[in-house]
């Protein structure tokens, strides 16, 4: 034993773990970098950069990493480039990683919600933007456990540096039982020193996982809680939902989310503008044609492959009207919203939006996606989708104020105080502070919609805003959706399955089918006399359902 505490302590060893860490630190930065310009690449737009990087992960994934240092040590002198041993041995090490890495990166941005990114298109954020404020601190979050165990496979895979005569751990290790012939309590000896290295990452893993918990308690929360636990005999609080903000206890008949789905907030009451008081349909039809055009469609034609969605669509909407969409599934309601947005390019056919074609300059050339986020956050085109579409690793505030400031250039104080003002008109100023997975679907769709109002955009498009919805909760968002058409006065285009609702709010409502426009009119004379067999065909169905 003590010669086996001896050798823990000998500075000989301890010098070879000095350049076991430094090896391995310098491959790992080295890959990190090459990993994040191979996945940047293979992410790319451009194919050609992907194959090159694909190419790249087939060349050094597939062959050893002993002949890797090799190379790095006694061929690269040939051509000129004449290295240390440490140097091609961590270079080497960061040649190999880099491919491994790649794949983490690439597979977790990937993982993140496609429908995440739309909603950040959506609100005009730049390519760049998204990723910087939406992907990355959700990849970063997911990728850490690979990334602690892509960190241990470089710790060990770094002993390989011996065959180019670097002094690491193993080859320490190995001269010094050859000279003792003591192999049993040196390669002991050098295993513990392995296994401390290799639990520190570990420790750092964790550590760095805790930080990153976003359900994890504040500060003080822990420190009440550690109190609380000190204290015998004291019965502890009953915690908030995570997310709540400070000082929300919630009950616990609450607690549970399928019981907070079936709790309804109190949305306060509506003060309608003085237009909409009373309103006269015919009235109010003369008014919205003396309004601007808002939308803009022409011969818009769209296919997915030989499938045509849209074939030869031509649909105008004025400032503050309201037009509802209806008809089957797959009728191409969806996709002409995203056209409108730009979410969607097309084959064939004009959109405008406020006078603009979004994604082309004045000359008919397409914009890049940057530029076309700008215009599109310059127009003003607002969009609410069917899953939500919230940033997950944000509360419902921040989903709100974030891109107020991150896209329109509001100051911090003037982005939370909009974000203040919408939460407290849809009811959810108490859940400020909780995050979408803590919010019930009709919460989430709530504060959705919040969201797209939030930077005052003149055309607002909700795609089957209540679809994802259950029954229980349909009610709340279309109350949601009614008050803002009477506040606002916004131009909305809803594609819609509930008739009472497109009765109620719509001014018009257009019925699709086969991506063609069967029918349009008035939304009262539609729902109650329809003149083609289509559409009486349907909504009878939807009547009858």
């Amino acid at each position: 034993m003590d010669l086996f505490l001896h050798y823990l302590g000998m500075p000989y060893l301890l010098d070879g773990v000095g350049y076991t860490l430094l090896i391995t630190v310098l491959g790992l930065l080295g890959g990190l970098v090459m990993g994040v310009v191979l996945a940047a690449m293979q992410l790319s737009r451009f194919r050609s950069m992907a194959i090159v990087a694909r190419a790249y992960a087939i060349v050094f994934r597939g062959t050893p990493l002993i002949l890797q240092m090799v190379f790095c040590y006694n061929a690269l002198p040939l051509i000129g480039i004449k290295l240390s041993a440490i140097s091609a041995a961590s270079l080497a090490l960061a040649l190999n990683e880099a491919p491994f890495i790649a794949e983490i990166l690439r597979a977790n941005v990937l993982g993140v919600e496609r429908g995440q990114v739309s909603a950040g298109q959506a609100l005009g954020m730049t390519p760049a933007a998204i990723m910087r404020r939406i992907i990355a601190p959700q990849a970063i979050r997911s990728m850490v456990p690979a990334l602690g165990n892509e960190a241990v496979s470089a710790l060990k895979n770094s002993s390989l540096a011996s065959v180019v005569a670097v002094q690491e751990l193993t080859l320490r290790s190995t001269q010094l039982a050859s000279a003792t012939f003591d192999f049993f309590s040196i390669f002991f000896a050098s295993g513990l020193m392995y296994l401390v290295l290799t639990g520190a990452i570990a420790v750092i893993q964790i550590v760095v996982e805790m930080l990153l918990d976003l359900d994890r308690p504040p500060p003080r929360e822990q420190l009440r809680r550690f109190l609380r636990a000190l204290v015998p005999g004291r019965p502890e609080a009953v915690p908030a939902l995570a997310g709540a903000g400070e000082g929300d206890v919630t009950p616990p008949d609450v607690a549970d989310e399928s019981v907070a789905e079936r709790v309804a907030d109190p949305l306060p009451p509506v003060v309608p503008k003085p237009a909409s008081v009373g309103r006269d349909p015919a009235a109010r039809a003369a008014r919205l044609a003396g309004n601007n055009i808002a939308v803009e469609v022409k011969g818009l034609r769209k296919s997915y492959g030989a499938q045509t969605v849209l074939d030869g669509i031509d649909l105008t909407v004025r400032a503050g009207e309201v037009v509802a969409l209806l008809g089957p599934s797959g009728s191409g309601k969806s996709t002409l919203l995203r056209c409108i947005n730009r979410l969607e390019g097309w084959e064939d056919g004009t959109i405008r939006v406020g006078g603009q074609s979004l994604g082309t300059d004045e000359n008919g050339r397409p914009l890049s996606p940057r530029l076309t986020a700008q215009m599109r956050a310059s127009v003003g085109v607002g969009m609410v989708f069917q899953q939500f579409n919230l940033f997950g690793h944000l509360t419902a505030r921040e989903n709100i104020a974030g891109p107020l400031r991150w896209v329109q250039g509001l100051s911090r104080f003037d982005a939370d105080r909009r974000c203040r003002d919408l939460l407290e008109r849809i009811g959810l100023a108490h859940r400020a502070d909780a995050l979408p997975r803590h919010l019930s679907g009709g919460q989430q769709q709530r504060v959705a919609i919040a969201r797209a109002v939030a930077p005052a955009p003149t055309v607002l498009l909700l795609d089957e805003p209540t679809s994802a919805l259950d029954p229980e909760l349909v009610g709340e968002v279309l109350e949601v959706i009614r008050r803002l058409a009477v506040e606002e006065g916004l131009a909305m285009i809803i594609s819609t399955h509930q008739l009472r609702f497109a009765g109620d709010v719509a001014d018009r409502i257009v019925f699709l089918s086969g991506g063609v426009i069967v029918e349009e009119g008035p939304a009262a004379q539609i729902l109650s006399a329809p003149s083609h067999p289509l559409t009486v065909r349907f909504l009878s169905s939807m009547t009858a359902e």
